[in-house]
């Protein structure tokens, strides 16, 4: 008979035989590895195990493997050997044989309790924490604890200390837990002996030593401590060097190195700071080349503060880049990418500046990892940067936050990093810190020729704990006056847009040389802040103040003109003023200005409630300039306006009075509107309006290093105060007023002394009056100190 098998029967036979075979191969597979792990369990069991007490027998036995013979042979017994040394777990390992088997001797490494530090009084416990390996609830393990001490070691140096020395001590509190204490010698601190430059010829020593942060040991070096070596803020000042020389025309400049010597002799270092400084060079052409469809080039170049002719200047350079970077990103094309092109022309010692625009590829921030913050909140950080988590990532914009963080003055260094995400278009940032202090206290005392001896307290932090907010508060005590000030002031309460604060203040004057009469004030204001260009910022403000004038007629030989007795019997007087003060500033250091100008122009108007109702406006330029590398030249101009509204008058105390803070020469209060009725103490009773110019040269002093602060000024001083607006007659009173308001011309010449002194300016002039009233008061000798 003939059998005909259908196609499909066919198939169904081959895959069933198919699934046949691979079902009996999987089940030899299976068969054959309970087997090898069956024989590996068999030879383990022969393994004998001494000394151990919290790890398991057979977590010890698992790190042997035997050979296909089911022996230990001196390879297999080499690698767990090694294998049990590398989990830390053990002080000693050894392994023997005992006929055919094997023995395992060990024993356990302790537990660690406490890991704590003594001696150290410049370096904080939580920073020496921060790097070492030996953590409580851990095993004490001997090779980790001599790399904690060389990262202590390492940390001292980085605070200048290089004569430390660290002990660690080995505490045994029984059942096989111990605690470990490093002690700790600090030695003295390691300073800078000498600071040399070589290869400078455009600017001397006493220049480039005044723009890095690292100062030569002096007698003034206990109160600056910038003397101190630490090899990280020794780099950053080639850095800081190169942003200067850029910034001065020398745009191909380079700082490659800086050698640090040990003199055994003099216990210190010399600092030698290698500079090659290239040609000076100006600004040729400049030119926006954007390949970005929809994006209008002649309104970015509006954007940019580079002139053609003008001497060549790097961070100028970079402020451009940023704001165009900046401005592409608000503008919907957050991937454009700006990098600025420069073409030398060697001849004409021109850069030409091309600022090519292009659409880059697209990336984006996948993540932005911070490390180093102690101390500061991630979001006081995160907060400098324009961009966050899952935005497009924008070198320009990531660049100005690193400069923004390194402006803070919060930490010692700052450094962005950028590293493959995980995928190709994801980029992680990568934020490097090392914090420094924020915080600080003094007790001090001063003088001055306006406000007489005077103790001060000072007391604040510019991050408290970590969250940015800026806390400062002085309380005074002086022959005059006394009183205090506290704020708060927090710059992102806004995130970048806006800062925020609160000052409240009281301040009691007495009757003085300069008035005979006393003054009682306090409130509070609280203030907004923003910035509109990188010049330019805005503050406005509300204040609520209670003022007072007071009499102690025993304290005076003659009765008080009959303006201040007015305004005695007026009694206390509210304010509620709203004003705003607008900053714009081109100046190249806001501490030691050299070049560059800054206005402020401040308005107040009092009236929306309290007790009186004014205006008043005052301007203030500074203008600076350098001559050569140790003369800076200023002008200085300044005035002010006060007037009521509303049918109100200014109060007697709200006026301008003329003295050394305009003119210098002249005593406080010593010129403007005055009461000169014969029989009264006539005093100045204050004017509406005021002007003042200052022509000044500011010098450092022959043989002094720079980092000392002093200088020497000579200076040229005018100016009036004029335009009494108060009330000549006073009901009740027959008393006359026989008042001098006149605009008089009142100048100056005179030279002077300043110390930028850690605590705060000092100031001592000499000035002898050349134009003034007959009634004027002079003062040739001025001295003024912030509490030192």
């Amino acid at each position: 008979m003939t059998s005909v098998t259908r196609p499909w029967t066919a198939l169904g036979l081959v895959f069933g035989l198919m699934a046949g075979l691979a079902l009996g191969a999987a089940s030899s597979r299976a068969a054959g590895d309970n087997k090898t792990s069956d024989f590996e369990e068999r030879a383990r069991a022969q393994i004998t195990v001494e000394g151990n007490k919290r790890v398991d027998a057979a977590t010890i036995r698992s790190y042997f493997h035997p050979s296909p013979d089911g022996r230990f042979d001196e390879a297999a017994r080499d690698a767990a050997l090694k294998a049990l040394i590398a989990t830390h777990l053990f002080d000693t390992v050894s392994v023997d044989r005992d006929g055919g088997k094997l023995v395992v001797h060990l024993h356990e490494a302790p537990v660690l309790d406490k890991v704590t530090f003594e001696g150290n009084k410049r370096v904080k416990d939580s920073d020496l924490t921060t790097g070492i390996e030996s953590k409580p609830r851990g095993s004490l393990q001997r090779s980790a604890v001599q790399a904690d001490v060389n990262h202590i070691i390492e940390a001292y140096k980085h605070v200048g200390r290089d004569d430390v020395s660290v002990k660690p001590v080995i505490i045994d509190r029984g059942s096989d837990r111990v605690d470990l204490v490093f002690e700790v010698t600090e030695g003295a601190k390691t300073p800078v002996r000498q600071i040399n430059f070589t290869g400078n010829t455009a600017f001397g020593k006493r220049q480039l030593a005044a723009v890095i942060k690292t100062s030569a040991s002096n007698v003034l070096s206990f109160l600056t401590g910038g003397d101190v070596y630490d090899p990280d803020i020794v780099n950053a000042d080639r850095e800081l060097l190169r942003n200067y020389y850029r910034s001065k025309g020398y745009a191909d400049v380079n700082v490659p190195r800086v050698n640090a010597e040990y003199d055994p002799g003099a216990r210190g270092f010399t600092l030698t700071y290698a500079i090659d400084e290239g040609p000076i060079y100006r600004f040729g052409d400049i030119a926006v080349d954007c390949r970005v469809d929809g994006v209008d080039p002649d309104k970015l170049r509006r954007l940019l503060t580079l002139q053609s002719g003008a001497l060549f200047d790097g961070a100028r350079l970079d402020k451009s880049t940023d704001k165009l970077s900046a401005e592409l990103a608000k503008l919907g094309y957050p991937f454009a990418r700006v990098q600025a092109h420069t073409l030398r022309d060697a001849a004409g010692r021109r850069i030409n500046i091309s600022f090519a625009i292009e659409q880059g590829p697209r990336a984006y921030v996948e993540r932005i990892d911070i490390h180093g913050n102690t101390r500061t909140r991630g979001y006081v950080i995160r907060r400098e940067f324009d961009v966050a988590e899952g935005d497009a990532f924008n070198k320009g914009l990531i660049d100005r936050a690193e400069r923004r963080l390194k402006n803070l003055d919060y930490f010692k260094t700052v450094k962005i990093t950028t590293k493959p995400g995980s995928a190709s278009d994801r980029v992680i940032l990568d934020v490097e810190l090392q914090e420094k202090d924020t915080g600080d206290f003094n007790i001090a005392g001063g003088y001055s020729t306006t406000d007489g001896w005077l103790a001060e307290i000072k007391l604040g932090d510019r991050s408290f704990a970590g969250t940015g907010v800026a806390l400062n508060s002085t309380f005074t005590y002086g022959q005059y006056a006394r009183g205090f000030d506290v704020s708060a002031t927090d710059p992102g309460f806004f995130g970048n847009r806006a800062s925020a604060g609160i000052d409240l203040m009281a301040k009691e004057a007495d009757t003085s040389p300069y008035q005979s009469y006393g003054t009682v004030n306090y409130g509070a204001t609280m203030l907004v802040g923003t910035p509109i260009s990188e010049q330019l910022n805005m503050q406005f403000r509300y204040s609520i103040s209670r003022q007072d004038v007071t009499l102690d007629p025993a304290s005076l030989a003659a009765p008080p003109s009959i303006v201040v007795q007015q305004a005695a019997a007026a009694g206390p007087q509210w304010v509620s003023a709203v004003g705003d003060t607008a900053t714009y500033s081109t100046v190249d250091n806001p501490k030691a200005p050299t070049e560059g100008f800054s206005s402020q122009l401040r308005q107040d108007l009092a009236g929306l409630g309290g007790d009186v109702r004014f205006l008043r406006t005052t301007e203030d330029f500074h203008y600076y300039h350098a001559l050569n590398d140790d003369v800076v030249a200023l002008a200085r101009a300044q005035g002010g306006y006060i007037t009521g509204w509303g049918g109100s008058q200014v109060p007697l105390i709200d006026n301008f009075f003329g003295g050394p803070s305009m003119v210098r020469g002249f005593a406080p209060n010593g010129f403007g509107p005055r009461d000169l009725t014969p029989g009264t103490t006539m005093d100045n009773v204050g004017g509406s309006m005021y002007w003042a110019t200052t022509a000044e040269l500011q010098s450092n002093i022959p043989g002094l290093p720079s980092e000392y602060g002093l200088k020497a000024v000579a200076f040229v001083d005018s100016g009036s105060v004029f335009h009494y607006s108060g009330a000549t007659t006073f009901p009740g009173s027959t008393q006359s007023l026989q008042l001098a308001s006149a605009n008089v011309l009142r100048s100056s010449v005179g030279v002077g002394m300043t110390w930028a002194s850690p605590f705060g300016p000092l100031n001592v002039s000499y000035a002898v009056p050349i134009t003034k009233a007959s009634y004027d008061v002079t003062q040739p000798l001025g001295f003024t100190a912030s509490p030192f």
